[in-house]
């Protein structure tokens, strides 16, 4: 009989201890524990901006500073001030495709608007990328206008976008779209001016 209790004790014991480990099992909701390998991917998607704002520097050379010998127009800020704002919009452009990226989309529609959103994100970069290069390099500062045109309207078409469903992305890219809105003035005045 002693037996018999010490079997049905250590059964109990055991279903407890299955129990409570496919509790644990079951849990869900806790955050996920980061890995290097998303550290890696937040940390190239942020920065990919940056790089492609240096390749444009780099591929300009001594054309951004012929610029400052040019007749500037009324509110042109210093030439110091243009890597430092560029900097910054880079990084929180950056930061607005990561949120863009790590979304998880629960339905089709939802899907389609962040294939759409990240494809708007990457072809704008690449109008950023060749604006720099068609306003610096090669001089055309009207067709740079249109050029510029075109990218502020895909801008703004990912503000409206990321609207519904990532406010903070759109918010990080306010700043983007107000900087090339005054860029767009610059250009205008530049044109006319030279």
């Amino acid at each position: 009989m002693a037996n018999s209790r010490k079997t049905q004790t250590k059964t109990k014991k055991t279903a407890t201890k299955k129990k409570t480990t496919n509790i644990k099992v079951a849990v869900k909701g806790k955050p996920e524990k980061k890995t290097f390998k998303h550290f890696l991917i937040a940390t190239g998607i942020i920065l990919l901006p940056l790089v492609v704002g240096l390749v444009a520097s780099a591929l300009t050379g001594n054309t951004m500073m012929e610029f400052g010998r040019l007749n500037q127009p009324p509110l042109a800020p210093p030439a110091w001030l243009f890597p430092v704002a560029w900097t910054i919009l880079y990084i929180l452009m950056g930061v607005a495709c990561y949120l863009i990226y790590r979304l998880e989309p629960k339905t089709k529609d939802e899907q389609k608007l962040q294939k759409a959103e990240l494809i708007i994100y990457f072809v704008q970069l690449f109008f950023n990328f060749m604006w720099t290069l068609i306003f610096f390099a090669l001089g055309a500062r009207w067709f740079a206008l249109g050029w510029l045109i075109a990218m502020w309207l895909m801008i703004f078409a990912l503000i409206c976008m990321c609207g519904k469903n990532c406010k903070a992305a759109a918010w990080c890219l306010v700043p983007y779209i107000l900087w090339c809105t005054f860029a767009t003035y610059l250009n205008v005045m530049i044109a006319i001016l030279n």
